[in-house]
Order: C-alpha cells, then structure tokens, then sequence
C-alpha cells in the first residue's frame, strides 16, 4: 500500500478518484485550513465559513466522482476556485433576498500581527495598532476587493493567479486591487488614520 504522506495532492485525487478513500482524507487534512482561512476571510461569519467550506468539499467530492478533475499539477488551485465559486453564488443569493449584512464575528483577528513583525515590544504596540486598523478597513471594502487583497497581500498570489482563481480577467484584478487601494486611502483620510509600521 502507498504511503499517502509521499504523493502529490494530485496523485491523492487520482487515488480518491481511483476508490480510495483514505486518499480523500489526507487532501482534506491538507487543505482544510487554508481553504477555510479563506472562506472565513471573505464572508466574515465562522457559521456560514463552516457551511461555505462544507458545501465546498460536497462539490469537490461530486466533481471527482463526475471525472471532472484533470491532474494538471494544480489540485489547490482547483479547489480555491470551487471554494470561489461557491461564495459567489452564495453572495448572489444574498443580494437577490436583500440580507448581505456586515458582521462582527470575524474582524480578521485569524491573521496574527506576530506572524508578519517580529520587532521589540513597543514597535510591536504600534505595528499591532497600525494592523488593526488596516483589518478594521479591509472588513469596510466590498467582497470583492477584500478578496483580492486578502489573495495577494496574505496569500501572496499573483494577479495571474487570482485571475484564474477568481475567473476573471487580470486587468479585472488590478482593477479591484485599485479601487481597494483607493478606498483604503479614503478611510485613512477620512478618519485620521496614520498607517506607518515602525
């Protein structure tokens, strides 16, 4: 028997595809906590995140058993865009009932401060502020460009790549990641936010 450890992502979704389903569970320990760092990003709400990287997972599956993955070295970036797909149709169901509210459950405090500066305590103090704010704006920006500055910025995606994921064109990306910039600068003058990092 194969050591599931050693194989590709892509090699795991052939064996799945293949009738293995100890397969499937070593991709999902792969890929949980990235696609729900994203998921939970995006829509802001642990509750919906969990039923979003559910309903995500339910598609994979069912695209696999279609034969609709075709090993091309890009199992993650399969998915992240099933993942895409799926908040999208759930932000269009939301708009098409009226019910897309801002909440307060997720104000990205999942993306440590400590993880991105290592400096002395009271750089810290101050980059912590500075992040705060940053996060605080970035929960303020439509969807759509939070998504592409949370792909690039945390992820760190190209905006080829977020174009694939996204399925849009990379001029569409830019655009998106333009208008965020714009909006950040807004709320910055806006509400006296200085943004220096020491």
């Amino acid at each position: 028997m194969e050591n599931l450890n050693m194989l590709t992502d892509e090699e795991l979704a052939l064996s799945y595809i293949n009738g293995n389903n100890k397969a499937f569970d070593e991709l999902l320990v792969r890929t949980q906590d990235k696609l729900f760092t994203y998921i939970l990003f995006v829509v802001r709400d642990e509750d919906k995140a969990n039923d979003l990287f559910q309903e995500t997972f339910v598609k994979v599956i069912t695209k696999l058993h279609q034969g609709r993955y075709v090993d091309s070295g890009k199992f993650s970036a399969w998915i992240m865009r099933i993942a895409h797909n799926v908040i999208m149709d759930w932000y269009r169901e939301q708009r098409a009932r009226n019910l897309v509210e801002p909440t307060e459950t997720n104000d990205l405090s999942n993306l440590s401060v400590n993880d991105i500066l290592d400096l002395n305590v009271e750089n810290r103090y101050v980059n912590e502020q500075v992040m705060t704010d940053v996060k605080r704006m970035m929960n303020m920006l439509p969807p759509t460009q939070r998504e592409v500055v949370f792909m690039r910025f945390y992820q760190d995606l190209s905006f080829k790549e977020i174009a694939e994921l996204t399925g849009v064109s990379i001029n569409t990306s830019l655009g998106r990641m333009r208008y965020a910039i714009l909006n950040l600068r807004k709320m910055t003058r806006e509400h006296n936010i200085a943004l220096q990092l020491d």
